[in-house]
């Protein structure tokens, strides 16, 4: 198993970056990400147990990789902070404008979201005026014997300023969670000002 490392040469340097965010900050974040895996999944397998990767549901590994994305940002970003706020929204909030960098519901900020789907098309829990930052990323759970396994790596990173207009309201059946997704025009706008292409 090897240690995944961020390709420094796939990143926009014409990409508009809000809140004094520079392309390091998104280098860094994705950096700590692949160094958390390496270090998880080497003590896993000297233990002859499974990888994380192939251990947790697709739904909670975006959910982890999106926090531990967010925290890193906070980290390293000069202008951005974690919003203390149990599932606030937005992740990331800009420092000092909300009372105890906590608010459940804030425009000033960035939110983080990660999905293994190609694009960036990604639910959320409701159409809302935001900077929308999506993390693409692929795991490898075909490759065999499983410690042969590629490591988790991101494809794709996208940043922009969306709208309530920007969104589709998913259907759903009664016991369902209501989600939207940006539409066709919201994607479009989303994909124009990409951070990070890998396949490019």
């Amino acid at each position: 198993m090897h240690r995944q490392t961020v390709d420094t040469a796939k990143f926009n340097s014409d990409a508009v970056l809000p809140y004094q965010l520079r392309l390091k900050d998104f280098e860094i974040a994705m950096q700590d990400a692949y160094d958390f895996f390496y270090d998880v999944n080497s003590l896993l397998l000297q233990r002859g147990l499974h990888r994380l990767d192939d251990m947790l549901r697709p739904a909670a590994m975006s959910g982890m990789v999106s926090d531990m994305l967010t925290a890193s940002m906070a980290k390293h970003a000069r202008s951005l902070v974690e919003n203390k706020h149990f599932n606030g929204h937005p992740d990331l909030l800009v420092q000092g404008v909300y009372p105890n960098n906590s608010v459940k519901s804030g425009i000033q900020g960035v939110e983080i979201k990660s999905t293994r789907k190609p694009g960036g098309a990604v639910d959320t829990h409701g159409a809302r005026e935001q900077h929308m930052c999506v993390f693409v990323y692929q795991t490898d759970h075909e490759t065999e014997p499983a410690r042969n396994r590629a490591p988790m790596r991101f494809t794709e990173v996208y940043l922009a300023h969306v709208t309530e207009a920007d969104f589709r309201k998913n259907r759903r059946g009664e016991l369902g969670t209501r989600t939207a997704t940006l539409d066709r025009a919201g994607v479009q706008k989303l994909r124009s000002n990409w951070i990070y292409l890998l396949d490019r």
